[in-house]
């Protein structure tokens, strides 16, 4: 902005026409950088919900899981039920604020859980083809299927090129503006108001599509409520006769 009065507008003629032309080019403008913020914070909003809905829908896969669980032998059925309490314990560090190397780790051992638990099913899905442990083995496999679209949710970003563009929008707006105002020095604190707005909002946007650090982030609250109902019962018996 400041850009735009102290150099360009010493080039600017200043009769009645120009001047009208000048702010037909300058509301055109203003116009398309308004649209263009309001369809990216429309697409940083859709990619937010379905980041959340994925981890409801975690949290159902899993639940779901751990009931028919009790289908199984009750040997597998102890160890699936301890495996998708470890899995929980991941799924919740994973939507924590990580650091880029711990967060590496966590999917690792997701990975890992999830290959014991298919191993521990894969036995009994050959042995015994009966509805029930096909059941189960359904259950096993949303559960895998839910983390899947949940990391490609939370890979699925605003587009580099679309920053770019917003932010060439942005600054031609602002030479724009500087350039035509007339009262620039007089009103410098009136005219920051624009650069600042406009500062806050790709902020605001960048907060809402960076899902693993900023201040707005995905609360795994159906992931934490589902690890308190499927503690294991010993805990809870011990903490009932802790209480008596």
């Amino acid at each position: 902005m400041w850009f735009g009065n102290a150099v360009l507008s010493k080039y600017r003629t200043k009769d009645t026409e120009t001047s009208a032309d000048l702010g037909i080019i300058q509301t055109a403008t203003l116009t398309l950088l308004g649209l263009i913020i309001g369809f990216t914070f429309s697409m940083a909003i859709a990619r937010y919900d379905l980041r959340q809905t994925y981890e409801e829908a975690e949290a159902n896969a899993i639940g779901t899981e751990f009931l028919r669980a009790d289908l199984l032998p009750s040997k597998t059925a102890e160890t699936i039920k301890g495996l998708l309490n470890e899995y929980v314990d991941q799924r919740i560090l994973f939507y924590s604020k990580q650091d880029h190397e711990t967060a590496k780790q966590i999917t690792q051992r997701t990975a890992v859980i999830q290959n014991a638990m298919w191993a521990e099913l894969l036995p009994i899905a050959r042995t015994q083809a009966t509805p029930t442990i096909a059941l189960a083995i359904s259950g096993m496999n949303d559960v895998i299927n839910t983390q899947g679209f949940t990391q490609a949710a939370w890979w699925n970003r605003i587009p580099i090129a679309a920053w770019w563009l917003m932010a060439a929008i942005a600054v031609g707006a602002n030479v724009l503006v500087g350039f035509g105002a007339r009262n620039f020095n007089q009103n410098i604190g009136l005219f920051m108001i624009f650069p600042i707005m406009i500062s806050i909002s790709f902020f605001l946007i960048a907060d809402i599509d960076s899902p693993r650090g900023g201040v707005i982030r995905i609360d795994p609250r159906n992931l934490i409520d589902l690890k308190q109902n499927i503690a294991p019962k010993n805990s809870v018996t011990q903490s009932r006769g802790t209480q008596r």
